[in-house]
């Protein structure tokens, strides 16, 4: 333990002084976030601050952040004795995570060949929370079974496996996917799926016992839940153009998530012989819509048309967790901890198909031309580019983050599965008391007071502390 925690302590102080390194070399404020902002305006004969891209982008920048803090975090806290790891670990590999993609998605994206600084403002920061969102899905496959030391190796070969992706996809292919059904989402979801069947548990029956959930852990969960089932709107729209684009992918992912909830307590219901709701399908299918919408966000799908998507992801999300899971685990030996299959995987290649269709689908009576230039962004290189073409381009993006997921996973699960990194035995597998101080040893119990040994949940714990406030006030 002693030498694991060293090992933990290493790792954290090396890569954060490496990070303040490489920025110190590489990054500097973007032009609308320099001190030099007056000059620039002046310049451009920009009349307002609210020109400023900060007034448009940060309220969705905050709704994505929250969604990878807290929304991730607290989705993950289902197991009984896992909440530690699962928020605080969340926690530790998004911070570092961020770090490290504003270095490599600037070295692909905004490197200014001239200065050779990356320049940064607020949109950069939207691009790097997407970028951690792909490690954090990827978290999921293998919560409770690896050390933290593995999830700091797993996010830094993660988030260069996104940069590269991303990179072939948005730029080299020019293929659509402002909500990231593919880059985000497909390539996470198979990215944690490899690592997962590689570092596989013949044993991992041993923590069977910790597996499950209780009352108060899977309520915990539910607010991860809500938290990004109302802000998945903005993060679909984030990064969309200005204007109708984002407007309409808030509007569609608004509706999908909508169509989605109702399908899945459908599927739910009748996959039970009394009728009744597994929390499970609650926490996680309700959210599929989202995650199958983000590539076609912003195209003219129309409202029905987003209703239809939520439809089905909801009916095919749920199935997943019936029937699919099982077989993962039992014939393919893939311990999938979350279902990230389910939430991530499958319905982010329903949403590549659903943009390569509509893509290809895509007319100037509908759109309009110009309509067409700014929603596929024909401009440039592209500018001769036709809209059945730039459905094939879209359905090989959808192939790319396949196997960037599937082929990248597996390679570094081979070096997550070296005896070094200190995970834990499979009879301690989802327990926070490996890597945590738990509280339950920290405080002196009286034995003789029958009280004493009965556990308290937290959700008890906070309505003791607010009936106590109250008391106190009045």
């Amino acid at each position: 333990n002693s030498w694991l925690t060293l090992r933990t302590h290493l790792f954290c102080f090396v890569w954060q002084i490496a990070m303040i390194i490489l920025f110190g070399v590489f990054i500097r404020y973007d032009k609308e976030s320099n001190a030099h902002w007056v000059e620039t305006k002046a310049h451009d004969n920009i009349t307002s601050d609210i020109e400023n891209d900060f007034y448009f982008r940060y309220p969705s920048f905050q709704d994505v952040h929250v969604m990878i803090f807290v929304g991730f975090g607290f989705l993950m806290t289902f197991l009984k004795r896992y909440s530690f790891g699962a928020v605080g670990f969340n926690f530790l590999i998004a911070s570092f995570g961020l770090q490290w993609a504003l270095l490599m998605q600037g070295w692909f994206h905004s490197l200014d060949p001239q200065t050779g600084k990356i320049f940064i403002g607020v949109e950069s920061l939207i691009n790097a929370d997407f970028c951690v969102a792909g490690c954090l899905i990827a978290y999921g496959a293998v919560l409770g079974k690896v050390s933290p030391v593995q999830l700091l190796v797993m996010t830094l070969f993660g988030v260069t496996l996104f940069a590269v992706e991303e990179y072939i996809i948005l730029n080299l292919l020019h293929a659509r996917d402002a909500g990231g059904s593919m880059v985000i989402h497909t390539f996470g979801g198979y990215y944690g799926l490899a690592i997962s069947r590689v570092l596989y548990r013949p044993n991992l029956h041993q923590s069977k016992r910790m597996q499950g959930s209780v009352y108060h852990s899977d309520t915990f969960a539910m607010i991860g839940t809500l938290f990004l089932w109302m802000f998945w709107p903005s993060f679909n729209s984030a990064i969309t153009d200005h204007g109708d684009g984002q407007h309409r992918a808030v509007i569609n992912t608004y509706l999908c998530l909508a169509s989605t909830v109702l399908t899945t307590v459908a599927i739910s219901s009748l996959s039970q012989k009394t009728g009744k709701l597994d929390m499970v399908h609650i926490q996680n299918s309700t959210l599929a819509g989202g995650v199958a919408l983000g590539t076609a966000a912003e195209f003219m799908i129309s409202p029905y048309g987003a209703l239809i998507v939520g439809f089905f992801c909801g009916i095919i999300s749920t199935m997943g967790y019936i029937f699919i899971s099982p077989f993962l685990e039992k014939t393919l030996k893939i311990q999938d901890t979350c279902g990230i299959h389910n939430l991530h995987a499958m319905p982010g290649v329903i949403g590549g198909i659903v943009g390569a269709i509509t893509a290809a689908a895509a007319s100037e009576s509908v759109y309009g031309k110009q309509g067409l230039i700014n929603t596929f962004d024909f401009t440039g290189d592209f500018k001769d580019r036709t809209v059945l073409t730039q459905g094939g381009y879209q359905a090989a993006g959808m192939c790319v983050s396949i196997v960037f997921g599937v082929v990248g996973g597996a390679i570094v699960g081979s070096i997550l599965k070296l005896p070094i990194w200190g995970d834990p035995a499979d009879e301690n597998c989802f327990d926070d008391e490996v890597y945590w101080e738990y509280p339950s040893h920290s405080g002196v119990q009286q034995p003789h007071d029958p009280q004493a040994a009965r556990p308290v949940s937290p959700f008890s714990m906070l309505c003791l502390t607010i009936s106590h406030k109250s008391l106190v006030i009045c």
